[in-house]
């Protein structure tokens, strides 16, 4: 198995920061061939040229510039590392890296990650927002803490997961004003060929919509779907079209966006998940977000 010199991979890296041999010699206190040859030794495990001579100027290849991405990363953990260790314990972010799945609305995540800022410890507090399959892979890597998502992790993943339910909630539609004056009457029949804003077909507020349609005799004229419910909301402040929403986050939608409610319904409910490799969640943040959603957001 091969290790990765760190030695080699600085030199390099201090190279193409200082833009040259002799720089990076002073900055190093080393002479020029001992850095080139320090290069050389990288380039032969990489297996590619990192820089382009050209006289004496160095510029970096195609491979060095993605080589040099990968450095940058290394060595500003390396420095956050240092700083963390010199902290007191009690002082230190405790770091706390979240899945958060891409069809879950962006008022809800935060109304579910929002404890997490109020605990005694200090967290510092990683978001990656994706697809749920992509997410749930990273779980299981343990490459991240916990995923939040809209359904619970599927059986037929190779993937030992377990769903902790949150909590659940109807569906608010909403409008700008005027659009939700015209609607507002005869709800719900009134969405019907209204110019509706929908999430992606292939989520579980899209699926458990359609079946509201369907059940209610209802075919609103779709204008536009969306995978971002942030942008949606954009669209529906736009006057776009009517937009539906987790009841939950109904009173923040209509403070931040300026929506008026046209209606809302219990018969479409949607679930939210935390989901983990733990069976007994033991992370502070995981256990805050849990209890607080349990009791306050959907409680």
């Amino acid at each position: 198995m091969e290790f990765l010199n760190y030695h080699h991979l600085r030199y390099f890296w201090v190279v193409a920061k200082e833009g040259g041999l002799r720089k990076a010699a002073d900055k190093l206190h080393v002479s020029q061939p001992t850095i080139s040859a320090q290069i050389a030794a990288l380039e032969g495990v990489l297996g590619e040229k990192l820089f382009r001579r050209g006289g004496r100027s160095l510029t970096l290849t195609e491979a060095g510039h993605r080589v040099l991405i990968s450095a940058e990363e290394i060595f500003s953990l390396g420095q956050e590392l240092l700083q963390s260790a010199k902290q007191p314990a009690t002082l230190r972010p405790r770091r706390f890296q979240i899945g958060i799945a891409d069809s879950l609305p962006k008022l809800v995540s935060y109304g579910i990650i929002k404890p997490v800022f109020n605990l005694a410890q200090p967290v510092q507090v990683i978001c990656r927002e994706g697809k749920a399959d992509d997410l749930l892979a990273q779980l299981a890597a343990y490459r991240l803490d916990v995923v939040l998502a809209d359904e619970p992790a599927p059986s037929s993943l190779n993937i030992k997961a377990f769903n902790h339910l949150l909590g659940e909630c109807g569906v608010t539609f909403w409008a700008a004003p005027k659009l939700a004056a015209t609607l507002r009457r005869k709800f719900p029949k009134s969405l019907n060929e209204a110019p509706a804003l929908l999430p992606a077909a292939n989520c579980a507020l899209r699926r458990t919509l359609e079946k509201w349609f369907h059940s209610n005799g209802l075919r609103p004229r779709l204008v536009a779907e969306f995978d971002d419910t942030a942008l949606m909301a954009v669209a529906a402040a736009d006057g776009l079209g009517f937009m539906p929403m987790p009841g939950v986050v109904a009173k923040e939608a209509a403070a931040r966006y300026g929506f008026h409610v046209i209606g809302h319904t219990q018969q479409c409910r949607l679930q939210f998940y935390a989901i983990s490799v733990e069976r007994k969640l033991t992370h502070p943040a995981v256990q805050a977000i849990t209890t607080q959603a349990k009791t306050m957001l959907f409680g």
